[in-house]
């Protein structure tokens, strides 16, 4: 059977190897004492609040499930609409969301609206591999930028100027970022966006963790800083649906018929219940708790970062946002003789019964010397994963 070229461009998922590993080894010590400690995917340990879950039981009761229109319910474009308003103080016109089956269907949709073949995507090392994947998928390049530790492993707009070539069609930004949780400054953000719109690019941002903020100075919207941003966010992370895959994108007037055509033929629409039920996530009982929860994401962040550099793991740059520590292990591989954090990854699993995830996936630049860690675990979890890794790097 001849695979597609399109289809063997795409890389595998490294920390899914990873994963495996550590489901294989979380059978094997079931019964011990020591169960694995899952910090490799980042994935909230809330699930929706109870609200959300009885409006999606009563969404199915009442039959509320079938086809929705292609650009979303009505009633939850508004309600994120609001909620842009009442969170970030920016207008964003319901006409102007689209909801999708989850952010992947949104960079998806994004993506094949804007990109076509040969065209390259700015985006920096590290970053989300999937995101590059998905500009892979639509016939583009994407071209990684190598960034720094005093750059917030974030782009500069000196940095995307420098870069733009003859086939470059725009940025692929990420703030908060995963794997690094940290967020682009406002005014260098504002920077990227001008130098960009000065070459007619596109300025696509994934705020999927932009509710996660912990920073006041980073938790703003780049869509105030113009009609053209283009951004992608998600009711997975600060709203704790990952399973019900439901996202949605903002855009341009102009591009909201474009992706209505691509949605209705790619998705028809996204999951009725799940739109039904994420109406009640902007409901006065759901937001405190999600702004509780949020509040217990800052505490765990607190507690984790300072003991990872207790063990010479090291943080450069605190995370000002999500849920992730971003940490360089190379002391920790010298000292038990290990070559990079692929290798530190499986020792950890197999010595401390931790998963976490190596930075292989995340680019090219140094990644070697990094793992990243989910705080998204329960407070217990991470106080026994510092408990054991300690054990083990410092007997």
């Amino acid at each position: 059977m001849r695979i597609s070229e399109r289809a063997e461009r795409i890389e595998p998922f490294w920390v899914m190897e990873v994963a495996k590993a550590a489901t294989q080894k979380a059978r094997e010590v079931a019964h011990t004492d020591r169960p694995v400690v899952f910090l490799n995917i980042g994935e909230p340990d809330f699930t929706a609040p109870s609200r959300v879950q009885q409006a999606a039981q009563t969404a199915i009761q009442s039959g509320q499930t079938q086809y929705t229109p292609a650009l979303g319910l009505d009633a939850l474009r508004q309600a994120i609409s609001q909620w842009y308003a009442s969170r970030f103080g920016v207008q964003v016109p319901a006409s102007r969301i689209v909801v999708t089956a989850g952010a992947s269907a949104a960079l998806q949709l994004a993506c094949l609206a804007l990109i076509d073949r040969g065209d390259e995507i700015l985006m920096p090392d590290p970053s989300y591999p999937c995101n590059r994947h998905f500009v892979s998928a639509a016939e583009g390049t994407a071209v990684l930028l190598p960034t720094t530790a005093q750059e917030h492993f974030q782009l500069s707009a000196a940095k995307v100027a420098a870069a733009w070539g003859p086939h470059t069609r725009g940025v692929l930004l990420a703030s908060p970022s995963n794997p690094t949780g940290t967020s682009i400054d406002p005014t260098e953000l504002a920077r990227i966006v001008e130098v960009v719109r000065s070459r007619g690019g596109i300025t696509l941002i994934d705020e999927i963790y932009l509710g996660l903020s912990h920073d006041d100075a980073f938790g703003q919207s780049a869509l105030a800083l113009g009609e053209d941003v283009i951004s992608i966010n998600s009711f997975s992370k600060y709203f704790n649906m990952t399973g019900w895959r439901l996202g949605w994108l903002v855009v341009p007037e102009a591009l909201v018929p474009v992706l209505e055509r691509l949605a209705q033929n790619l998705f028809i629409c996204a999951s009725s219940v799940a739109q039904q039920a994420a109406l009640a996530c902007f409901e006065p009982e759901s937001l405190t708790e999600y702004e509780r929860r949020r509040a217990e994401f800052k505490a765990r962040r607190d507690y984790f970062i300072p003991a990872l550099n207790d063990l010479g793991l090291t943080v450069p740059v605190p995370p000002d946002g999500a849920f992730y520590a971003w940490a360089d292990c190379t002391a920790a591989c010298q000292k038990l003789g290990i070559k990079d954090s692929w290798d530190f990854a499986f020792a950890a699993l197999e010595h401390a019964h931790v998963a976490i995830t190596p930075g292989r996936d995340f680019g090219t630049d140094q990644t070697a010397r990094f793992v990243r860690f989910s705080t998204a675990n329960s407070m217990a979890e991470l106080q026994t994963a510092i408990a054991r890794l300690k054990a083990w790097l410092q007997p």
